[in-house]
This record gives C-alpha cells, sequence and structure tokens, in this order.
C-alpha cells in the first residue's frame, strides 16, 4: 500500500493534475485501444473483442457490407505503392469499418468470425528493408478477404510482411475467430512476431508493443520472423549477457512510445478494471492477465469509456468538466471516431453468432448498437458519411445547431458529441444514464431475439435476419430518441 500511494503522489508531482494545468506533460500519445478476451472467460464461451479507433478530427466513418467475391485465373491485386500480388480464386464476405483516406484505420470481421483491428505501435527501426514504400492499407483487407481463421490471418500477414516489407513505423494487429486470439507486432521493414491470447486470460493493448518473451519454437503459441532476435541483436537492441532472456517490447518499441504516460497509463486503467489482481500504477504488466470473473460485452464497453475515473490521473477541462483533453490520454477521448465489441460466436450461423456492437463517436457520449452478419445489416445511414472533411467543414457541420441527420449515422454522434462536450460536467450523467438503461435492455432483448432467430433459422432464414435487422433499428431509434430527449433538457 506504502508503495502504491508512493507511486500516486508521484504522479500528481509529476502531471499537476488538477483541471488541466499538465502542459509539462509529454503531448498525449493519443491513438487506438484493444482488449481480446480468451474463449474460457468469456460469457459466450468463444473469443471476445473490443476496440476503440482514434483518429484525429476531422474523419468520418463508413460501414459496409461486402459480399463474396470471384476472380478469375491470373487477376492480380495492385497494393500499396502499385506492389503486385496474385488474387485467390475468392474473397470472403466481410464487415467493413471504413475510416475514408486513413492507411492504418478500419476494422473488419469476415463470415469466418476472423476479425481485426490495430493499434499504432512506433518502433526503434529506422533502416527498414521495403519493396516500394512496402504494405500498408491492404494487409488487414487481405486478411479479411483471405482468412478462415486468426491463426490464418496471421500467418498471411506475416508472409505479406516479409514479401513486400511493412511501411508503417510500427504497429500491433489485433486478429481473432472464435476460437483463439492473436496480436501480430508488425516492424517498418520485414520483421513481425505474434501471440496468440491465453483461453483464460485477457489482453490489453494500447499504443506500444506488449510481446515480451517469445519462443517460436512454440508455434501454438507464438510466430514471427526467424531473425528477430538476431536482428536486434545485430542492430545493438538486444544483448543476450547483459539483457537477459529476450524480450520483444523491449528490445523493438520506441523509448519513447514505451514510456509514454498515455500508453502506460491507458493500459493500466484497463487492467485494474478487470483483472482479479489489479497492478499498481507502475507495476510490470504481462501479456495478458486473468480477469476477476468471466467477461461480458457490457463489462467491455465500460473499460472503452473510462477516462480515468477514481484515480488521481483523472483531469476535466474547468470550463465545460470534459475529460477528453486530459494530456495523459484516457482511452476515450474527443478523437475516437468509433467503437465496438465483437461477440464472435461460433455455435450458431454466422448470421446470427457473429455480434458487432459499434457505437458511433466517443463511447461515453454514444450508444453501443447491435449488428449481425447480414448483406442489408447496415442501411444508407450507416454507409455514406461521405469523405473526410476540410476542418471548415467539419467545424460547421459539428457547430451548428444540433440536429438529427437522417441521412448519416456518424455526423448525427458526431456532432452529439461536440455539443454535449461543452457542457459535459452537467451532462454527461443524464446521457449515461439514459443510454445505460438502453445498452441494458438491449442486452436483455438481444439474447431473446437471438434464440428467437435461432428457432426460425431453419424454415425462414431470411425472416431470422429480419428479425436481427429490426432489432438493430429499434436500438437505434432509442437511442435517437434519447438524444431528442436530452437536448430538449434545459
Amino acid at each position: 500500500m506504502r508503495r502504491q500511494l508512493f507511486r500516486l503522489s508521484v504522479l500528481l508531482a509529476t502531471f499537476c493534475l488538477s483541471g488541466l494545468s499538465a502542459q509539462s506533460a509529454p503531448p498525449s500519445e493519443g491513438g487506438c485501444f484493444s482488449i481480446v478476451v480468451g474463449k474460457d472467460v468469456s460469457t459466450t464461451g468463444f473469443v471476445t473483442m473490443a476496440h476503440n479507433e482514434d483518429d484525429g478530427n476531422p474523419q468520418v466513418v463508413n460501414h459496409h457490407y461486402v459480399p463474396r467475391q470471384t476472380h478469375p485465373p491470373g487477376a492480380m491485386v495492385k497494393l500499396d505503392s502499385a506492389l503486385p500480388l496474385e488474387q485467390v480464386p475468392e474473397t470472403w464476405a466481410y464487415l467493413w469499418s471504413e475510416i475514408p483516406g486513413l492507411l492504418y484505420s478500419d476494422s473488419y470481421v469476415n463470415e469466418w468470425g476472423v476479425c481485426v483491428c490495430s493499434d499504432a505501435c512506433r518502433s526503434r527501426e529506422d533502416q527498414p528493408s521495403l519493396d516500394g514504400d512496402g504494405i500498408n492499407w491492404w494487409l488487414r483487407r487481405l486478411v479479411a478477404e483471405r482468412a478462415r481463421s486468426a491463426r490464418e490471418g496471421v500467418r498471411l500477414a506475416g508472409q505479406l510482411i516479409e514479401r513486400f516489407g511493412y511501411s508503417g513505423s510500427g504497429r500491433t494487429y489485433v486478429i481473432c475467430d472464435p476460437q483463439e486470439g492473436w496480436l501480430l507486432a508488425a516492424v517498418q521493414g520485414r520483421h513481425w512476431v505474434a501471440q496468440r491470447v491465453p483461453d483464460d486470460q485477457v489482453a490489453l493493448i494500447a499504443n506500444t508493443y506488449t510481446i515480451q518473451t517469445i519462443d517460436l519454437t512454440d508455434s501454438l503459441n507464438f510466430l514471427g520472423s526467424a531473425d528477430v532476435v538476431s536482428y536486434a541483436t545485430e542492430r545493438g537492441w538486444y544483448n543476450a549477457a547483459s539483457d537477459g532472456p529476450f524480450d520483444f517490447a523491449r528490445a523493438y518499441a520506441l523509448p519513447e512510445a514505451a514510456g509514454h504516460p498515455s500508453n502506460i497509463g491507458r493500459r493500466w486503467d484497463g487492467v485494474r478494471r478487470i483483472a482479479a489482481q489489479p497492478p499498481a500504477y507502475g507495476d510490470a504488466i504481462p501479456f495478458a492477465v486473468t480477469p476477476a470473473r468471466k467477461v461480458d460485452a457490457p463489462m467491455l464497453m465500460a473499460i472503452l469509456r473510462s477516462h480515468f475515473e477514481g484515480t488521481p490521473l483523472y483531469a476535466a477541462d474547468s470550463l465545460t468538466g470534459c475529460p477528453h483533453s486530459n494530456p495523459t490520454g484516457p482511452i476515450c477521448g474527443d478523437d475516437t471516431q468509433t467503437s465496438f465489441v465483437a461477440e464472435l460466436r461460433g455455435d450458431m450461423p454466422k448470421e446470427i453468432g457473429l455480434t458487432y456492437w459499434a457505437c458511433f463517436s466517443s463511447p461515453c457520449l454514444s450508444c453501443y448498437i447491435p449488428f449481425h452478419f447480414d448483406p442489408e445489416v447496415f442501411p444508407a445511414h450507416y454507409t455514406d458519411a461521405g469523405l473526410a472533411p476540410t476542418i471548415e467543414e467539419y467545424t460547421a457541420r459539428t457547430g451548428s445547431k444540433f440536429s438529427i441527420d437522417s441521412a448519416s449515422a456518424y455526423w448525427t454522434f458526431t456532432s452529439w458529441r461536440h455539443h454535449m462536450s461543452q457542457r459535459y460536467g452537467a451532462v454527461s450523467a443524464s446521457v449515461r444514464d439514459a443510454f445505460g438503461a438502453i445498452e441494458a435492455d438491449a442486452g436483455v432483448r438481444h439474447a431473446t431475439a437471438v434464440q428467437e432467430a435461432l428457432r426460425q433459422w431453419p424454415h425462414d432464414p431470411e425472416g431470422a435476419r429480419r428479425r436481427l435487422r429490426e432489432f438493430s433499428a429499434r436500438v437505434y431509434r432509442d437511442a435517437i430518441g434519447a438524444m431528442v430527449y436530452l437536448t430538449a433538457q434545459p
């Protein structure tokens, strides 16, 4: 206890977390946050995955369903910087969360339940080997199009990295299916390593590598470049005599990213909310932790909404009461463009078992809506928010009087976030109560809707799909109704 109190007092002294006066802290690392729940500690009995996609404003998010596609013999794919790749005869169907114009921000769930997203993790690499500019946007797209399992997706991504070179400084790709969850750490150039999340544990990642000790002879749990250790030794990032057992994160992560308060703080904040033995701030956190109890979607949503509440890291704007501008960088921020929890159930038809709970804009001011794997899952108001606007266009749309945009879910919730952020301290409790009640009700009714769809499926699959689409639409209408009501309050 003394050690924990000492560390907290150091945090207070270092970051001066009174209001938003922590100007001496480094600029927020910001960025995304992901969680992988092993199947044995998920309430569904299958892997569950959660993610906040953070990108600086202004952006837009479009959600699509892309069907299976066939390709003629000899067809080629033009990858990033026109790199050629042989096309496969058939690519799988998938749900696609698209942020137009960004290379590293899209998320996917394909028809086999393979879900992929990523977190930027800057590396030390400054001498990358690349073909052209290397591969970037296409890496996760190819996993969605071609992988029937998370392990297959990891192997495919690794082959592409070794073949073309990875263009970004570094990144962790989160690749899951109903049975397995993996984190794949890509390093600029041709090096990578991946680790499977144990079935009885939960892995959480902010924006720095978390894979530590590796054993590439244990292919059940690890995959990676054969020379990942020798290359680190060659570059002077690892010395076996002085450093002891090889630690991938220690060797490859850019120290400024590994030690950034936002990356340390966000991961600790998530772990403390879920672990059976929560660590003190500053304690070493393993690759994955054992949860205090089985993990469900509402638990993950609560983590994705966190701003360090109840800790000395919490900070809010003195005028608005909004915690999004905390320089330490909370899990939920003003640049969280979209957030999701993917329940990847493998014991029922994909149209029923794959549930993508998505929310638009910052989760603390938004509502999670369940979507199922269906060609008609996303009506037009989810699919066509357009392209990223200029800052002037963004300011004009969010700065005008708030109103529901019937043509765009994204712009409705983004404008809502902007207006509620201006008086966050006065309205956030009411917003959370309203959306929390909708989500709680949706959770109960969703379980019933799934069972009814399962009974209907053998004789009327289209009716079962329609039932689930109508359920999603009702939750969306409930959220809109709450926004209208809350807007009218003084």
